[in-house]
């Protein structure tokens, strides 16, 4: 198997003195490869660090040719094409100075081969749906899922031997969704993807997991790794159980091997009626005999011990975020926002639960933000609103999580804030690291924190593709939370099973 990256004791220490990933050792092999694991395990951190953006803090990485990549979060600047999207704007600008009349080197430099730029753009761009006539239209012309396609589109245009994609299918409707999975099966070179997305995991040729500060790989699809993974730990935990049985087993016999000594000294005790120098002996040669047989048994429960601690440490202990909303006191006849679309007038009240659904570039996030800012798309009738907006652009990326809880939640102490936060997972001095250092998963949770601890509670949540950057088990308990959450509800997801599992009222698609 070629290995197109290999880690060598690599280590990463945040400023603060955070530890993201400690001499880990491991490959990742050429071809296609999902990169898994929970929120926090430093999956991002890890591309980061392939790229060069960051810097080991120890040990070393090395990669067969230059890599490129895409960031969970996308920079979208509002003079920003879709040509600069793609990386090729300014290949196309020296052409265009060339045919111009311009001979300057430094154009011709930065064509370099890539005088078919147009025609290769123009055919990449035909198969998500756009063309090169499109190249100088605006960025912010196009939804965030459409930006995330030309943007991987660009990455296979520029065919650099590795290739990173973290959370690609973030804002992607089923259509693109598909869209992507067809490029990614006859990707050129060697692709890493990080996703939680199971549909696009099942087109990879590896899978690979940062769990426990470690990298291990797989030779198959995720649903050949969760099955490989569920053997182990079953054979794991039945291995546990033994362990612990035999471990009772052997401090059992201890206790009754003890109980016999006792009762063989109180018997050597009674027994007065031989001389004094026999009995010494006798006395000698059964605490030498004792002492034999206590170490023996001792040294055999020592062993079942360390048994059962080898099998423990085989067992997964995953952790779970426990969401409890609070309780925003909201009267069932209560109207609290107007929701126009479509020509359609929908009244939310009570704790009525919408979805907003439809394709890329429907005009979902556009409607929610215009609502939420005042400018259309209905209105509020009640000031208690909590808003996760799709790309979480609500937090404070210099501040810590504790004080961008703190902006919404003044009164609250600090203690209360830190015991909230983890609850969510977030504990210990990652609560004090600037916000900006987090994963998208870890972002996501400081943002719920601050719609659960806000001052009063709301009586309405708004929230955009709420289960984008989330592990599949943290996906599961944010739908447990809102399904029981009493208030109302407005979401945008693409993802239907989320979305049956909060119990929906109304469904309103757009495009």
């Amino acid at each position: 198997m070629n290995s197109a990256i290999t880690l060598h004791d690599l280590t990463f220490q945040w400023p603060d003195g955070t530890v993201a990933l400690s001499a880990v050792n491991g490959t990742l092999a050429a071809g296609r490869t999902g990169l898994i694991g929970r929120n926090g395990a430093g999956k991002s951190t890890l591309l980061r660090l392939v790229t060069g953006a960051l810097a080991p803090t120890a040990g070393r990485i090395v990669v067969s040719g230059e890599v490129g990549y895409l960031p969970q979060t996308l920079t979208l600047s509002h003079d920003l094409t879709l040509a600069g999207l793609l990386g090729i704007d300014g290949v196309l600008a020296a052409m265009r100075a060339i045919e111009d009349g311009e001979v300057d080197q430094e154009h011709f430099d930065v064509i370099g081969d890539d005088w078919d730029i147009e025609a290769r753009a123009d055919e990449a761009l035909h198969r998500i749906g756009f063309t090169a006539a499109d190249l100088d239209r605006s960025v912010t012309s196009v939804s965030g899922g459409e930006a995330m396609l030309i943007a991987i589109t660009g990455l296979r245009l520029r065919r650099t031997p590795i290739t990173l994609l973290d959370e690609p299918t973030n804002n992607l409707d089923r259509p693109t969704r598909a869209l992507l999975a067809d490029l990614v099966d006859d990707w050129p070179g060697t692709l890493v993807v990080v996703s939680h997305d199971l549909e696009l995991l099942e087109h990879m040729d590896h899978t690979a997991e940062l769990y426990a500060g470690r990298l291990t790989t797989f030779g198959g699809p995720y649903s050949a790794w969760k099955e490989s993974l569920e053997l182990e730990q079953a054979a794991a935990v039945q291995a546990a159980r033994s362990a612990q049985q035999a471990l009772k087993v052997e401090k059992r016999q201890r206790i009754e091997a003890e109980t016999k000594l006792a009762r063989r000294e109180r018997t050597a005790k009674k027994t007065q009626n031989i001389p004094k120098i026999l009995a010494g002996n006798r006395a000698s040669k059964a605490q030498v005999s004792a002492g034999a047989m206590r170490s023996t048994l001792d040294g055999k429960v020592q062993s079942a011990q360390a048994a059962v601690d080898a099998a423990d440490a085989r067992v997964r202990e995953e952790e779970h975020i426990h969401l409890t909303l609070p309780d925003p006191d909201v009267p069932r006849g209560r109207r609290l926002a107007v929701l126009r679309a479509l020509g359609r007038e929908i009244v939310i009240q009570g704790p009525e639960r919408v979805a907003l659904v439809g394709p890329n570039g429907s005009g979902k996030s556009t409607l929610v933000e215009e609502l939420v800012q005042g400018r259309g798309g209905g209105e509020l009738l009640t000031d208690r609103v909590g808003y996760l907006p799709q790309r979480l652009d609500g937090l404070d990326d210099g501040a810590s999580s504790i004080e961008n809880v703190r902006s919404v939640a003044p009164e609250t102490p600090p203690g209360t804030i830190r015991n909230q936060l983890a609850r969510l997972l977030l504990r210990g001095s990652s609560v004090d690291r600037p916000v900006g250092t987090l994963s998208g998963g870890e972002r996501f949770r400081v943002s719920l924190a601050k719609l659960l601890l806000a001052e009063p509670a709301p009586q309405l949540l708004i929230l955009d593709e709420p289960t984008n950057n989330l592990d599949l088990a943290s996906v599961e308990q944010l739908a447990e939370a809102l399904d029981a959450y009493r208030g109302a509800l407005l979401i945008i997801s693409h993802d239907q099973v989320f979305l049956e599992r909060i119990g929906i009222d109304t469904v309103l698609a757009l495009g």
